[in-house]
C-alpha cells in the first residue's frame, strides 16, 4: 500500500506527532486553513470517514476525545471537525482523518 497517512503511522516517514496511541495519532496539517489546523486519524488504514465504522470503536472514539483535548489545549471557543469522503468533498490522501479547525470565525454554509 502506498498511502501517506500509513507512512507517518509506522514510521517510515518521519512525521512530528502532536499526539500518539496504538489507535491514533495527530499532526499539523501542511497546509492549514485556519490558526489552529490538526489532523487526527486511525493508524489503521481505512480510506475515508464512512469506513470509520470498520475502525475499533476506541478508535472511533478516541478520535473525537483527541480533538476535544487538542481544543481544550489551544483554548478554543469554538472549532470545527471536518471528514471529507471522497475527491469531490475535498479528500486528497484517501485515509480516513478528522480535521480540528479553530482560531477564527467560521461562516456557514463552509462552501
Amino acid at each position: 500500500m502506498d498511502c501517506l497517512f500509513c507512512k507517518f503511522a509506522s514510521g517510515e516517514i518521519a512525521v512530528n506527532k502532536l499526539y500518539s496511541s496504538e489507535l491514533v495519532f495527530a499532526i499539523e496539517d501542511i497546509a492549514p486553513q485556519a490558526p489552529v489546523h490538526l489532523l487526527i486519524m486511525p493508524v489503521r488504514h481505512v480510506e475515508n470517514a464512512s469506513g470509520l465504522a470498520e475502525v475499533d470503536s476506541r478508535a472511533l472514539s478516541e478520535l473525537f476525545a483527541v480533538a476535544k483535548a487538542f481544543a481544550k489545549e489551544r483554548q478554543l471557543t469554538g472549532y470545527r471537525m471536518v471528514l471529507n469522503t471522497g475527491e469531490s468533498a475535498g479528500q486528497s490522501v484517501f485515509h480516513a482523518h478528522l480535521h480540528l479547525l479553530g482560531g477564527r470565525p467560521f461562516a456557514w454554509p463552509p462552501g
